[in-house]
């Protein structure tokens, strides 16, 4: 294809990047495949054949501030929920080995006799992060020096950076098959029994993770609050109960109990009816079940919630998100009031509401570009990574202000961010291809190229190593908290990917704030060693 014309079309090139490197990422070797991060390389090849074939950097950084705003919005809840458990305990792992790697790098710069400048943009490029770089070049910048001199740690970054990437994804991959790290379980199922009671003391002792639904006493069939655990105690011999939680723990509960009946009393509607409804309503969306009253208003209870590919018990704690699809047990004449509380409109989840979500992202937009003073003269700035990131964790945790409701439905969300990506990855790709192929065949820049390689796979294989055989987190939490000392959602993009979960999202956003703000000033303190400072 004409170069030109990729170079005069660059839409063109970034849905060219995207249709040929989604596939590939799809295409498995020996149990291996690249995900989502083979766009980042297929913009590499297309960068390389000429220093113009580039998107344009709206859209990179369109692609970045989506990405990162939809993470914070979904992670929101768990991500404050972690910082009370293992916050400080993953901050200061990854901190302890952005200052190992910080000292790796003055090691190496006197060992090849190289300035400082190239050290600042070599810690800058190996762990991937332009706020670092842009604080380095700001401060050059105000000392005066040559445009010379200011070029050297953007040659550095730039040699250093995709290899950040590369080495961070190759050590994920290694590391899981050497320690044979199993893929993600799929959440047990939830299943419903109905049971006739034979030994009605067992239900006082019955775990948390089983619920009675209904309950029948002679010919009544009524249903049971999952919020009152008075109903325990009212429950006799020979009445029959209907149990729903997690099939491997209810088949226990069950013989503990009595007679397994099948599902005989769940099935039966002559009383009372069930119903499966989604929640698009966004005044209950973010709500917590027991806010809702659903038992004393309606005389319903909601007994399980499939979010995504799976089921989730209720109870009174749980907070609705946009695109929840609730399983409702009530009487028939209850339903259609019901219907209308939680909306249950499935053309309304494929709409979000374009005012909180700009509202939203420009709040974090804004405070990306606060200045943030650390003392001595020096500041730095979240940028458009940590702003919206940090906004977002804010508001998807509040979930609703008033009337403003900060959700996004749950399909909505997870589209908008593999878009992000996708945009992100194929910038990155792309603008960082040229640079990379021509400064790493030069002496320095296969000397810079070899010492970023070696900082990326020490900060790697040292924080995996560390999280999970030492702290005992698991691997999947480890590589969020990978990506998060990284600072680079491609990094994030592949743990989520290859993980088959959720988990690298959370301990990504615990570590990212405090992981860019150490190599803001780590980068800047470089710039002091070297041959030539």
């Amino acid at each position: 294809m004409n170069v030109q014309l990729l170079i005069d079309n660059p839409l063109l090139l970034l849905f060219l990047i995207a249709a040929i490197g989604y596939p590939l990422g799809r295409v498995g070797i020996r149990g291996f495949s690249l995900g989502v991060a083979a766009v980042l390389f297929t913009g590499l090849a297309f960068g390389a054949l000429d220093p113009n074939l580039k998107t344009p950097p709206l859209l990179y950084e369109f692609g970045l501030v989506l990405f990162v705003y939809t993470i914070g919005i979904a992670s929101g809840p768990a991500f404050f929920s972690a910082m009370k458990r293992g916050g400080p305990r993953d901050n200061a792992a990854v901190v302890g080995v952005l200052l190992l790697a910080a000292g790796l790098v003055v090691g190496a710069v006197r060992l090849l006799g190289l300035k400082g400048t190239y050290g600042a943009g070599l810690l800058a490029g190996s762990l991937t992060n332009t706020p670092a770089l842009a604080g380095v070049l700001e401060r050059l910048r105000a000392s005066g020096v040559s445009d010379a001199v200011q070029s050297e740690p953007v040659v550095a970054y730039s040699v250093a950076y995709p290899m950040g990437v590369v080495a961070m994804l190759l050590a994920i991959t290694v590391l899981k098959k050497l320690w044979k790290v199993p893929d993600a379980k799929a959440p047990e199922p939830i299943d419903h029994r109905s049971v006739r009671v034979e030994r009605p003391a067992s239900l006082l002792t019955m775990p948390d993770s089983i619920r009675i639904g209904r309950y029948q006493q002679g010919e009544r069939v009524r249903l049971a609050s999952i919020y009152d655990e008075r109903i325990k105690r009212e429950i006799r011999a020979g009445d029959v109960i209907s149990l729903i939680g997690p099939a491997r723990v209810l088949a226990e509960v069950v013989a503990q109990i009595g007679e397994d009946l099948g599902e005989a009393l769940e099935l039966s509607r002559e009383q009372l009816d069930m119903r499966r409804m989604f929640v698009s309503e966004r005044s209950v969306a973010g709500r917590k079940l027991g806010e809702l009253a659903l038992h004393e208003k309606y005389g319903a209870t909601v007994t399980r919630i499939r979010r995504g590919d799976t089921d989730h018990l209720a109870d009174e704690n749980t907070v609705l998100q946009l695109g929840d699809r609730v399983r409702v047990v009530a009487p028939r004449e209850q339903i259609a009031p019901l219907t209308r509380l939680f909306g249950d409109s499935y053309h309304r989840l494929s709409e979000i509401d374009i005012a909180t979500f700009s509202i939203g992202i420009a709040l974090g937009l804004l405070l990306g570009l606060v200045s943030i003073p650390l003392g001595g003269g020096q500041s730095f700035k979240l940028g458009l990574a940590g702003g919206p990131l940090i906004v977002g964790l804010i508001l998807g945790a509040l979930g609703q202000t008033g009337p403003l409701n900060w959700q996004l439905p749950y399909n909505a969300n997870l589209t908008l961010r593999q878009l992000g990506l996708i945009l992100f990855l194929a910038g990155v790709g792309s603008r960082s291809g040229y640079a990379f192929f021509t400064t790493v065949v030069s002496p320095l820049g296969l000397q810079l190229f070899l010492a970023g390689t070696l900082v990326t796979t020490f900060a790697a294989m040292g924080l995996l190593w560390y999280a999970h055989k030492v702290q005992k987190v698991s691997f999947a939490h480890a590589t969020g908290l990978l990506a998060g000392l990284q600072t680079q959602p491609a990094v994030l993009g592949f743990a989520t990917e290859t993980m088959k979960s959720d988990e690298p999202n959370v301990s990504y956003a615990t570590v990212y704030p405090l992981a860019t703000i150490t190599k803001l000033v780590l980068a800047q303190l470089l710039l002091g060693f070297g041959v030539a400072g």
